[in-house]
């Protein structure tokens, strides 16, 4: 069976052909799909006997929200949604003054295992496909009546352990046809998967590329993101330069400080050494707790003196603002609970 979201315009002009029919109906379905509708007799424009060859062949949602959170201290709702086969994943939505953004997961979990993170508890079950992640945004889009217009892909899962699902997403949300979402409104979040990273650099998208970095060196690094066994931080700042390059465009930093193990004045010094003359900005990110893990966030005032380090020595650097926190709007906090449920 087909998910009709799972497909480009191209291909569904490649389907449409096949199943006998004029080529213009690909761009009305298309169309369609991209405004939200969750079945075939919700589209106007197309014939009945054209609904029963689609019904046919596949369906258009493939997930239903199993829970919804709303916080009550800034405007953010998280959601636990149900795939098809069971499997749950998460979607936040933060509305800001400039605009919705939703952070998407690309993977029902997550093997990249970095010791500070609920996603990787138990491990990764399965990629999403472009239509699972394009499913997210009309999801939410239609339960909150909010316009998407900004994409992160930091939810569960690593972005780039699943590149050509998630390369055929940006292509389909990107098309003008469809939700249209520019890519300079697009993120993607990478722990450091170097051969991912060089060739993203050069399909020039000229989407935002944060970097889940969280050490200043690979000992640290080691310790808490198996990833810096397999790529140290040189080979991975030289991605990131390649990167720069390539596009011109400036990469961010993620940086979760982690009270008595990479947030000491030492710790600063060393990362903006390692961060000079790359085009960069660094985004601190005070950890959130995770039920089972030992790491908790630094207080404020250490907060604040590494960012002021960084700052001296000419590093761009902000300080995450926390939301979601009365409702675990950290990725894969609740989607472990409901895993725990079943």
């Amino acid at each position: 069976m087909i998910d009709f979201r799972d497909l480009t315009k191209k291909e569904l002009e490649e389907y449409i052909i096949k199943i006998n029919e004029q080529k213009f109906r690909a761009k009305q379905l298309f169309e369609w799909i991209h405004k939200g509708v969750n079945t075939f007799d919700e589209i106007l424009n197309i014939n009945k006997s054209l609904k029963e060859k689609l019904k046919n062949d596949g369906y258009i949602c493939n997930m239903e929200i199993e829970a919804k959170f709303e916080s009550k201290y800034d405007n953010t709702i998280k959601y636990v949604m149900r795939l098809k086969d069971g499997n749950y994943i998460e979607c936040v939505l933060m509305s800001y003054s400039f605009g919705n953004t939703i952070c998407i997961s690309t993977q029902a979990g997550c093997s990249m295992g970095c010791s500070f993170c609920a996603s990787a508890i138990g491990g990764k079950i399965r990629n999403l496909t472009a239509g699972a992640m394009l499913g997210q945004v009309l999801t939410v889009q239609n339960d909150s009546k909010h316009k998407i217009s900004n994409v992160v892909l930091m939810g569960t899962g690593e972005p780039l352990d699943n590149y050509d699902n998630v390369i055929k997403f940006l292509n389909i949300i990107n098309d003008s046809s469809g939700i249209n979402i520019g890519m300079r409104h697009i993120t993607i979040s990478t722990c450091g998967l170097v051969p991912q990273i060089k060739s993203l650099a050069d399909l020039n998208f000229q989407l935002t590329l944060a970097i889940s970095l969280h050490a200043p060196n690979d000992e640290i690094r080691k310790k808490i993101m198996p990833i810096a066994n397999k790529y140290n931080m040189e080979e991975l700042l030289d991605a990131c330069r390649y990167y720069i390059k390539v596009t011109n465009r400036r990469i961010t930093f993620e940086y979760a400080l982690i009270s008595g193990v990479n947030d000491s004045d030492e710790n600063a010094f060393e990362l903006s050494e390692k961060l000079k003359g790359i085009l960069c900005h660094v985004n601190l990110i005070p950890l959130n707790r995770v039920e089972g893990k030992r790491f908790i966030k630094p207080d404020k005032n250490r907060i604040n003196t590494f960012k002021d380090i960084l700052l001296s020595k000419g590093i761009e650097t902000t300080v995450r603002r926390e939301m979601g926190n009365d409702i675990d709007a950290a990725c894969g906090q609740l989607r472990r609970r409901f895993i725990e449920k079943s």
